[in-house]
């Protein structure tokens, strides 16, 4: 079955838009299942379009926008258009409606409402970061944007389309977890949170447990023991020593990349690496 092209309904960061095409030069001609444990805003799955995939990520309103997606994407954009129809977008309105996503996340509602609130959230908040405070609850500021279309609605229809007529799995779990049914012959990529390029950056906030050493450890065991199954594997994170160390012995190539996330203009450049356990 053939799919329209699609892209990301987030901004995201370490977004895989830029190394898109570099990604996929190096992904396998042949694979069984595709397994994403880190999704975020998708790029790499959406451009790749996997018949069957197992796609994941710890932060449980994320997932509800894929699983919404999947269910009933009219929906998802009914709620969008709602908060755009409202008119210009002020600060007032804006803090508003952050109140109202965070009342859902306390009740735990995950529903249309809630998927189309993130979204809507994440074209209006500051650069388009998706942070959260020890309760999990958001607190990205406004990022002043008055105006402006918050969706592209077919994209939306097209991801929508895709995750209903495709046979992927939306799991909500730790990485380790959400591979446990890799098989030999399948391919895994790990978009994981990135290891600081300096010692005051943090690991991440994206959730309230945060992803640091122990984790990255973990994940670098768990691609030697895919590795050992026969599954074919590949790895994205910055050009720094610790990855080079985590993965030696495996096929490192660095990349330079821009940093659009970054508030600081001077730091939106720099060097990543694409790791894989088999030769390009």
């Amino acid at each position: 079955m053939s799919f329209k092209k699609m892209g990301p309904f987030v901004k995201w960061a370490g977004g895989k838009g830029q190394l898109l095409d570099r990604i996929q030069m190096r992904i396998p001609d042949n694979f069984n299942s595709y397994y994403e444990p880190f999704i975020g805003g998708g790029a790499v799955l959406l451009g790749v379009k996997p018949s069957s995939a197992v796609i994941n990520d710890t932060n449980e309103q994320l997932i509800n926008v894929y699983r919404q997606l999947k269910n009933d994407p009219r929906a998802v954009i009914r709620a969008v258009n709602q908060l755009d129809q409202c008119g210009k977008c002020d600060k007032d309105f804006y803090l508003e409606t952050r109140n109202l996503y965070n009342e859902k996340i306390k009740k735990h509602e995950l529903d249309a409402e809630c998927a189309g609130l993130m979204i809507w959230i994440n074209k209006h908040c500051f650069n388009g970061l998706y942070r959260v405070n020890s309760k999990g609850l958001f607190n990205v500021p406004y990022n002043n944007k008055q105006l402006g279309k918050s969706i592209d609605e077919a994209n939306l229809m097209s991801i929508g389309y895709y995750l209903s007529h495709s046979n992927v799995e939306i799991l909500c779990s730790d990485f380790e977890d959400a591979c446990e049914k890799v098989k030999k012959g399948d391919f895994v990529y790990f978009d994981s949170p990135y290891v600081p390029v300096s010692e005051t950056a943090s690991f991440t906030d994206y959730t309230k447990d945060g992803f640091g050493y122990e984790d990255h450890k973990r994940l670098a065991e768990l691609f030697r023991r895919l590795d050992g199954l026969g599954a074919k594997v590949m790895l994205s994170n910055h050009d720094v020593q610790l990855v080079h160390e985590l993965y030696d012995g495996y096929n490192i190539e660095c990349v330079d990349v821009k940093r659009n996330i970054n508030s600081d203009a001077k730091k939106r450049s720099g060097k990543e690496v694409i790791i894989t356990n088999y030769k390009i």
